[in-house]
């Protein structure tokens, strides 16, 4: 874990996300559907109370630890492409 977007503030992270790169605000079960598409990449943004973190959920592996069940913090999803996530995160990976 660890490859993140930062953004102006410290809360409405996934609205800025999609408005500034071309992305779009999803459900959990339409981010888990974009996973499956190689061009496509999904930001997980977690409310931890104080402020969000906006994480790329670069492979499958992540993005479960992104939405554990056993995790009741608050969640949006953000779907946008793959090599935007990858510039903006400094993700170096496939």
């Amino acid at each position: 874990m660890g490859y993140y977007i930062q953004t102006s503030g410290t809360h409405g992270k996934a609205r800025e996300i999609a408005e500034k790169f071309d992305g779009q605000v999803v459900d959990e079960l339409a981010a888990g559907m974009a996973m499956m598409d190689k061009d496509k990449a999904v930001i997980v943004v977690v409310n931890n109370g104080p402020f969000e973190a906006a994480a790329f959920a670069y492979n499958d592996e992540e993005f479960k630890e992104f939405t554990r069940l056993n995790d009741p913090r608050p969640r949006k999803f953000v779907v946008m492409y793959r090599q935007t996530a990858k510039d903006l995160t400094g993700y170096m990976g496939t």
